[in-house]
């Protein structure tokens, strides 16, 4: 355990340059492909750059004064049958779509907006 300890301790005081020539040697020599491995390492020396989310979740906060059209357009949006989408509109608040791109995730929110309902991009 000590000696896992000791090479994790050399290992985060690597430079930059000191996690190159591993990641060459790695692949070289073993085959090893330590993309990921020289990636936290080198965490250690630069700050770690801010992911941008990608993803977007629509949810449905409420359906405001038009329920019906809201119902309809939720039908719409998802492909649900009208039984299934009264009942998404009448839990809310609840998830419209999942995992969607920005642009998506924006017209979605404008759409579901304009029939009254109101609408949070997670």
């Amino acid at each position: 355990m000590a000696d896992v300890k000791a090479l994790a301790e050399q290992l985060v005081g690597l430079t930059v340059k000191e996690v190159q020539e591993l990641a060459d040697v790695l692949k070289n020599e073993y085959g090893i492909e330590p993309a990921a491995a020289a990636v936290v390492v080198a965490s250690g020396d630069a700050a770690p750059a801010a992911e941008e989310k990608t993803a977007f979740n629509v949810v449905l906060k409420s359906a405001g004064a038009s329920k019906l059209n809201v119902v309809k357009v939720v039908k719409d949006l998802t492909g649900l049958g009208l039984k299934e989408a009264k009942e998404l509109v009448d839990g809310a608040p609840k998830s419209v779509k999942e995992g969607v791109s920005k642009a998506e995730a924006e017209d979605l929110k404008a759409k579901l907006t304009e029939a009254g309902a109101e609408v949070e991009i997670q």
